[in-house]
């Protein structure tokens, strides 16, 4: 239900565009001159490259935004999670002046003075993937995405459901505060019933996770697995092969990439809980065009949440989502 309705958000926002030039301009609205087809500048940084499956398709669905919009679209990340890296990025894009600022916040201590910053000179701010407290606290326009909390919350409900009490949690990237939020509600969605326990592993190196995997399977009585991206899933799944307890020891993970489709047609992986990155990448454009130029914004504004999942892919599912994936929408 919950993607029925920010589909149905993505199809009224060329209704809201054409309700708005009826109406007298806002004090957000470019003159009459820019107020055309193209011509702003955004500008977009995350704390995910590119080069993560996760994060290809978020900056998939920025270039498309770029181009239904027509305005100037820049994407930068750090080269690996870096959060002093992340505000000099930050910092850097605020003083170019743009008309309009996408981020995450994994970090919201580490980020906090690099994006007031960015509020008070007056910068229209979207948060997307990470942050949505934080996004309010700081006085951005709003969230678009997935609370990591309630999703991991769903995800333990799931595991609980299937009689699975006794789960690691993958936690792929240290000091990413919303991969913890995963992790906490994992263990609220559990609760008392059964026992959660977070494994740091290197995302980065995809050896050190498998080997870190496999010695916690060695260990002890762990009936699952939730890891917390592709980075951790991926090498997740030779872990529990190696060790022998493919069958055994159940597995899921957030988000998508074509080797966690395959292991979940395949029956190798349980599920994996979608938030639709795409929508992260692609809303945040369309949405910050419109609000420069007409002073419109869906939802209430400062601090409101978009929310773009989550969504659970599993075997039933999962052969429809193969096509869109390898499209880089899914």
């Amino acid at each position: 239900m919950k993607a029925k309705r920010t589909l149905a958000v993505v199809a009224s926002l060329g209704m809201i565009v054409a309700l708005s030039s009826c109406g007298k301009s806002s004090s957000t609205t470019a003159s009459s001159s820019s107020a055309k087809h193209g011509g702003l500048k955004i500008s977009v940084v995350t704390h995910g490259q590119a080069s993560d499956p996760y994060w290809s398709v978020v900056k998939n669905g920025v270039a498309e935004g770029q181009t239904d919009t027509g305005d100037s679209v820049t994407y930068q990340a750090p080269q690996k999670f870096d959060m002093v890296e992340m505000s000099h990025l930050i910092d850097a894009e605020v003083a170019k002046k743009p008309d309009g600022l996408v981020i995450s916040i994994p970090d919201a201590n580490a980020l906090k003075t690099s994006i007031t910053a960015a509020v008070k000179a007056g910068i229209p701010v979207l948060v997307i993937d990470s942050g949505p407290d934080a996004a309010k606290s700081f006085g951005t326009l709003g969230f678009v995405g997935t609370t990591s909390y309630d999703a991991g919350v769903s995800a333990g409900k799931k595991f609980l459901g299937e009689g699975v009490k006794n789960v690691i949690c993958l936690i792929h990237e240290q000091g990413n505060g919303d991969l913890e939020d995963r992790c906490r509600g994992l263990k609220d969605g559990i609760g008392s019933a059964g026992k959660v326990t977070n494994l740091a592993v290197n995302g980065q190196d995809p050896t050190d996770v498998q080997q870190k995997v496999q010695a916690a399977l060695s260990k002890g009585d762990t009936q699952a697995i939730l890891a917390l991206g592709s980075l951790g899933a991926d090498p997740a799944i030779k872990a529990i092969a190696a060790a022998k307890k493919t069958g055994i020891v159940k597995l899921g993970t957030f988000d998508l990439s074509p080797e966690v489709l395959k292991s979940i047609s395949s029956g190798e992986m349980d599920f994996a809980i979608d938030s639709q990155q795409w929508l992260m990448g692609y809303l945040p454009i369309i949405m910050l065009d419109k609000y420069v130029r007409y002073g419109v914004l869906p939802g209430p504004g400062m601090g409101g949440i978009l929310t773009t999942g989550p969504n659970f892919v599993t075997k039933e599912t999962a052969d429809k989502v193969v096509a869109l994936s390898k499209a880089g929408i899914r």
